[in-house]
């Protein structure tokens, strides 16, 4: 069977799902992305290891590879092997010594575990024939030409900045304030604010 790697490339908020999240992992040789539903804490979980957020104490996926790391345990490759009435299946591929094993798990967590230990994650073509879309971050197809595309994008950066300049909620507060209110969030354990926050911050050094 034909095995897709795959990036994670990041994560949005559904609009379908109330109070869920669309983990998105695109190929890593192709431009097809594979959108996948998952939960508040999961998406939490992804987040703060993408930005590189310590949280004071360890949450369970954290927990899951100190325990793997005492005992010398491996995790070699994630694979997303199913697809059936929507949803993804994954296994995990553990390896300790030369003893390999294969663990059942939900994508959401095979993916939180995946960049944990740094391990590739692989699905089947079978599956990004039928559930790879091509399209944005943001979740936009991609048009049919270039310029149509540019053009498109053009005008949602425009749109996006004008909501952010409305809706920001963090635009008021300085740099120095915004590294206090990472702080706070993280030993409050309120990894989502942590992780929007840290967003802000970074979009400031940029500019």
């Amino acid at each position: 069977m034909e095995k897709v790697k795959l990036r994670v490339a990041g994560i949005s908020y559904s609009d379908i799902y109330t109070g869920a999240y669309a983990l998105i992992l695109e190929e890593e040789n192709g431009g097809k992305r594979l959108p996948i539903v998952i939960g508040a804490f999961e998406a939490q979980s992804i987040a703060i290891q993408i930005e590189k957020i310590k949280p004071p104490r360890p949450i369970t996926h954290d927990l899951f590879v100190s325990v793997a790391s005492a005992y010398k345990i491996e995790l070699k490759e994630v694979n997303i092997y199913k697809l059936e009435e929507g949803i993804f299946y994954a296994n995990l591929i553990l390896r300790q010594n030369d003893n390999e094993v294969v663990i059942d798990s939900r994508t959401s967590d095979a993916v939180a575990l995946a960049i944990r230990f740094n391990c590739p994650i692989y699905t089947t073509q079978e599956i990004m024939d039928k559930a790879g879309i091509y399209m944005s971050f943001e979740g936009e197809e991609k048009e049919g030409t270039q310029q149509k595309e540019k053009s498109n994008k053009i005008k949602k950066h425009e749109a996006e900045k004008e909501r952010s300049e409305r809706k920001n909620p963090f635009a008021k507060y300085s740099l120095e304030e915004l590294e206090r209110m990472l702080k706070k969030a993280v030993e409050n354990e309120d990894y989502e604010k942590a992780s929007a926050i840290r967003d802000e911050i970074n979009r400031r050094k940029k500019e």
